[in-house]
């Protein structure tokens, strides 16, 4: 998950040599955490969170066929 992500992340801002993105494993849940450079934020979250929201909605259609659920987080 971590490098689709990166990928979807890499495409929509001005800088991606500026792309972080972390996986942390737990239990039941594997948590994806994107981190853009500050002017690209608003590339990421896009109006009304539409992008923030396709990108995680992309991820939980990868990730449908393991068991554990994915979030996405978009950090500052």
């Amino acid at each position: 998950m971590k490098d689709l992500v990166e990928v979807i992340a890499k495409a929509l801002v001005d800088h991606p040599e500026e792309v972080v993105v972390t996986e942390t494993d737990k239990e039941s849940e594997l948590l994806v955490e994107l981190k853009v450079a500050p002017s690209d934020m608003g590339k990421v979250i896009g109006r009304q969170g539409r992008i923030a929201k396709a990108i995680r909605a992309v991820v939980k259609a990868a990730s449908s066929k393991s068991d554990k659920k994915v979030v996405v987080e978009i950090l500052q």
